[in-house]
């Protein structure tokens, strides 16, 4: 991993079953692939399965924003690079955007803030061991990336 660049977290083929009537990647879809490379993230982070089974922590998501930037068409073949925006002890707020494989325009963007939870509360939990040191690594490896432009939009009409 890189200073100078978010980590490659997912890569997925467009199955015609996630093509909607316009001939396009259904908006659904764009967030299931989205959660994949959150999962790869915690597979990162050491929270996968034996890592969830072994502390009793997940993450949960407690906020998501999508931009729809440019259509995806069935068979492109993408990729979901993610940055970490921020953490304290209990949240991550991170990016994902979505690439055509080896590109560098973001077809899609999402916003996210995720929540490290105790699973026999379930109830909110800070960081520790290992996963901490996984988090404030890429925290600090992240922390001169330039902030996305999608980061903090709201929606709403104008006026």
């Amino acid at each position: 991993m890189s200073a100078t660049t978010p980590l490659t977290t997912y890569s997925t083929a467009i199955l015609p079953e996630w093509v909607d009537y316009n001939g396009h990647l259904r908006d659904a879809f764009y967030l299931l692939i989205f959660s994949y490379a959150t999962d790869a993230l915690m597979d990162h982070l050491g929270l996968d399965s034996s890592g969830r089974e072994a502390s009793g922590n997940s993450l949960f998501t407690l906020e998501c924003h999508i931009n729809y930037l440019h259509e995806v068409k069935e068979g492109a073949t993408v990729e979901v690079r993610t940055q970490l925006l921020g953490h304290d002890r209990k949240r991550l707020h991170l990016y994902h955007s979505l690439h055509l494989a080896g590109t560098e325009e973001a077809l899609a963007a999402s916003e996210q803030m995720l929540l490290h939870v105790d699973l026999a509360g379930p109830r909110s939990a800070p960081f520790a061991g290992t996963v901490l040191a996984k988090v404030e690594a890429l925290g600090e490896a992240h922390r001169q990336l330039p902030t996305p432009a999608c980061v903090g939009r709201v929606i709403g009409l104008p006026g």
